[in-house]
């Protein structure tokens, strides 16, 4: 009927003009209006007016657009250890952000009231990445952080927030489920992403099981960023009955020493119970066997997460077992370096960036 819209095409004109909502990158066009999203490998495929599994993506009449670009659902200026990056810029501290909702499917999410929420653009608290900049400057923090729930979801606004950033001499990083596109993860890394902290989750049977995922595309999300010169921290949270068998831990360990390497920092973090995940929090023995487990194995830097206080929130030096740098959670207790080298043997700990 002439001069009548429809409902639904109603909706999709309200949408456009809500600030947040922006075409989105690395889309293909299919038949009958379908489009592909090419962001992370879940690579969906929307029809006219369906929202992709992250429920951040659209296809508004034929075209795929971001319903979260500079939506940000927290903000807070955190140590960097909080991320955790024990081995770049320590004790600095990123300006961090994060929006809604995550593709995968994790059901003991540490942040699920942010990552379990689909966004609304007509609500969204938008911050542009000018904004986003100027106020890390103005809490004189040394880099940004996009992190709290899945980052890839803020890919076209990290594009600008990362070169902004840089121009002002800011590193910027990612805390991520390493699921993203080749392509993403090397448009990421042109535009200004130094680091990454990427979570594994555990192995192929427990990341398929519990997440949705497969476990391939993050190792090969490893490896690729550290062909590309970024620096990498792989993290496991360790849960009971999941994750925590000594043939799994030891296979994530081989694995992480073949696309890694020896020398890229392994974390394990205790899990406490959240979103519809009960079982009991993780004994702080089992996480002490994880990590006699990868030292076993040869590698060099293997951490303790959510254990404050623990000796193994240290930095040792593998090559004569000296004390490098103490903590207590967030916190540098004590400095035992001449630059990058141990103090006691002179062998070079891959640490990037100064010591605040």
């Amino acid at each position: 009927m002439f001069g009548i819209m429809l409902p639904a095409a109603v909706e999709s004109e309200e949408l456009l003009k809500q600030t947040t909502v922006r075409q989105a990158m690395l889309s293909e066009q299919l038949s009958d209006g379908k489009v592909q999203c090419n962001l992370c490998e879940r690579r969906c495929k929307l029809a006219l007016g369906a929202l992709g599994f992250c429920k951040t993506r659209k296809n508004i009449g034929g075209k795929l657009y971001t319903l979260v670009y500079g939506d940000i659902s927290s903000i807070s200026a955190n140590p960097i250890e909080n991320k955790p990056f024990y081995h770049f810029w320590p004790s600095s501290v990123a300006l961090t952000i994060g929006t809604w909702s995550c593709n995968l499917t994790c059901p003991w999410c540490q942040n699920w009231h942010i990552s379990k929420s689909p966004p609304n653009p007509k609500l969204a608290n938008c911050l542009s990445p000018e904004e986003f900049v100027a106020q890390a400057l103005r809490e004189r923090c040394q880099g940004t952080s996009i992190s709290f729930n899945e980052p890839t979801l803020l890919f076209e606004y990290s594009l600008d927030v990362f070169r902004l950033a840089r121009e002002q001499g800011l590193y910027n990083t990612y805390v991520t489920n390493g699921y993203m596109t080749l392509e993403v993860l090397r448009m990421l890394h042109e535009a200004g992403l130094d680091a990454m902290c990427i979570d594994i989750k555990g192995d192929a049977a427990a990341v398929r099981k519990y997440c949705s995922g497969d476990i391939e595309v993050v190792w090969r999300n490893v490896r690729e960023a550290k062909k590309l010169g970024m620096h990498v921290e792989v993290v496991n949270l360790v849960i009971p009955g999941v994750n925590d068998r000594e043939d799994q831990l030891r296979e994530l360990t081989k694995r992480h020493i073949c696309e890694a390497g020896k020398q890229t920092p392994l974390h394990f973090t205790a899990y406490y119970p959240a979103y519809k995940f009960d079982v009991p929090p993780t004994p702080v023995a089992m996480l002490e066997r994880a990590h006699d487990i990868a030292v076993s194995e040869g590698l060099g830097f293997v951490y303790l997460g959510n254990v404050p206080g623990h000796r193994y929130e240290n930095t040792y030096c593998p090559g004569c077992g000296e004390l490098l740098i103490e903590r207590f959670g967030l916190e540098l207790v004590k400095i035992n370096l001449k630059g990058n080298c141990c103090s006691s043997c002179g062998r070079e700990i891959p640490i990037v960036g100064k010591i605040s």
